[in-house]
Parts: structure tokens; sequence; C-alpha cells
């Protein structure tokens, strides 16, 4: 099967070269590879003119058409007509060498599928559950005879009864889902969630569906959004064996108070992606546990030695619930 990668970049030069040594290194290599930089200066093109890769198309975009999605989009726009799978991977992110062999062969298995993503290595945080062990329900998920540490988060809503009674990257009726990801069993699991920095699709969706430009900028839940859209033409799914470390680069993200108000503007709205016409009890809860989860947010000014991104992030949370009452996002068709 032909497949391409994007990658959308913004002001990493370094972060995306590292990515792209790691992609000389699969053993399927992808047919073409677009750098979509948003990037004001050159520092990316110059990595590139300095550095050979393989069936690499770089594209620096214009400031219109700056933003993860609108860059999604342009890169879709300029995907070969003969390729089968678009994949897209976040700029700092680290394959394995198998990473895209799994997806390509996922997606040849499985032709219901429309949308496949990998798994997070360096975030794993699942034990083998132990049989003499009596593990507090509270505090441990369990889940095919294994056990993920449940953080203070998970632990209050546990205790409150607002967690969700899915597996993970499934979405509930409230929209609060399990984000935990999955053990390394080498099974497949099908999910209604991928995450963007491991996410590839049919390239026949994109004749369906685009990324939404409602999130702009950094794009926070972009990837739910697009993902609960393409259920309407098939499953997702997540391969336990496309792995890859994903680092969390700092630089390119917005500040904690509009990622706050993000978190809670930006989740209501895949909520109603998924859900448009919510039952009352569900509204209760995803207020409940967007309230719950500012609170603690504004505990970590106590619990953490990050005091002022946990108290402005709080203040944003709060700021985005209000706003809601005046000023709810339009979902688009």
């Amino acid at each position: 099967m032909k497949f391409s990668l994007v990658v959308c970049t913004y002001m990493r030069p370094q972060t995306v070269l590292q990515l792209l040594q790691s992609v000389q290194l699969q053993t399927l290599y992808p047919n073409e590879i677009l750098i979509i930089d948003g990037s004001p200066t050159d520092d990316t093109k110059i990595i590139f003119d300095n550095n050979h890769i393989e069936n690499l198309v770089y594209r620096k975009v214009s400031p219109e058409f700056r933003g993860l999605t609108k860059q999604r989009n342009f890169g879709v726009q300029n995907v070969s007509a003969s390729s089968e799978i678009i994949c897209f991977l976040d700029d700092d992110t680290v394959l394995k060498p198998e990473y895209f062999f799994e997806i390509i062969e996922v997606f040849k298995h499985n032709p219901e599928y429309i949308g496949v993503g990998g798994i997070s290595i360096n975030d794993y945080l699942w034990q083998t559950k132990k049989p003499d062990v009596n593990y507090d329900k509270n505090r441990f998920y369990e889940f095919e005879g294994y056990v993920y540490p449940e953080g203070l988060r998970n632990v209050v809503r546990n205790k409150l009864g607002l967690s969700s009674d899915l597996g993970p990257s499934r979405m509930p009726a409230f929209s609060h889902g399990r984000t935990c990801g999955f053990p390394l069993n080498d099974k497949i699991y099908e999910v209604d969630l991928l995450i963007g920095m491991s996410m590839s699709f049919r390239a026949k969706l994109f004749k369906e569906i685009s990324f939404s430009t409602y999130f702009e900028g950094y794009g926070l839940y972009e990837d739910a959004d697009f993902s609960l859209r393409a259920l309407n033409y098939g499953q997702n799914a997540i391969s336990t064996r496309a792995q890859l470390y994903h680092n969390h680069e700092p630089s390119g993200r917005p500040n904690q108070y509009h990622y706050g108000k993000m978190v809670v503007r930006n989740g209501w709205y895949v909520w109603r992606v998924k859900n448009r016409n919510p039952k009352f009890r569900d509204r209760i809860k995803w207020h409940t546990i967007t309230l719950v989860l500012t609170m603690i947010r504004f505990l970590n000014v106590i619990t953490t030695k990050q005091k002022k991104a946990a108290f402005t992030e709080a203040i944003g949370r709060t700021v985005g619930w209000w706003s809601l009452l005046f000023s709810k996002p339009k979902i688009d068709k």
C-alpha cells in the first residue's frame, strides 16, 4: 500500500529532524514525506537543505495557512493522488523501527478500519497484575490482566462516581473518558479516539471530511474531533505493536491560561460532536467533572512546584467554563 507521511511543524527544526532521522530507520519507508512548516523563520528549511531525507517534500505555508488544522489540510491537499494511506505524526515524536510496518499491516488486514493509531512508550505506566495483590479500585484501573495507577484527578472521580465505564480511548455520553492508553500486549483495540501524535487514515476519507478550522493555532483536541467524525465512515483502532516516543517538546505551546481555557471550550466542542443532544444527567456529569478538574488545578498551586502554571491554567479553565454560559462554540456540520 502506498502511504504518505504528513508532519506539521512550527519553530522546532532540531526536533523535527530527530523525528525524520527515526523515519530513515523504518523497515517500511513512506512513499512521500511532506513537511508543512508554519515557522516565520527559515531555520527549519535550512535544516533540510543541509540534511538529505529521501522522498521529502518541504512546504512552507504563508500566515493564513498557519495553525495545526490548517497546515494538516494543506498537507492533505498536496499528498500524491496515488497514496492510499495518509499518516500524521507530531513533530516531537521518535519512531521505533517497525512503526510504519505495523500501521500498514493493520490497514491491509482490516478493510473496515478507517483510522489507525500507535502507542507512546515513554508515557507507559501499565503494570502486570499480580494475583496475590488486592488493588484499590479507586487508585488502580484494571484491564485485561494489567493495572494502571490512577492520577489524582481519576482517584477523585472514582470516589465521586464520575468515572467512565468504557475502555480506554472510548468516549462516554458525558465525554470525559479514559486517556491511559493500552498495555503493550501486541493486540489491536477498536476505539473512538486517536491521538494526533500518532494517527493514520485511509486517503479516501479526506474526500468526505477535513480537519476543522474551529481549532485555531495549537488546536487542542482537533484530533478527537476528526477521529469522531471519521467514525461515520469506518472504525478507528489502536495497534499496541506500532510504538513511538512522544517527547512533549515545550516550545510552540500556548501559555497556561489559554491552554486552560481551550481545555474547557474545546472539550465542550468535541463532547457535542459525539453527543449533539446529551441527556440532562450527562450534562450535569460533564459540568461536574469540569469543575472538579478545575478545583484540582487550583489545589496544585499548593501541591506542585509549578505553582504559577497551575494557577494560570485553573483561571483559564474557570474563564472557559463561565464563557460557555454566554458564548458556546458553534459545531461544524
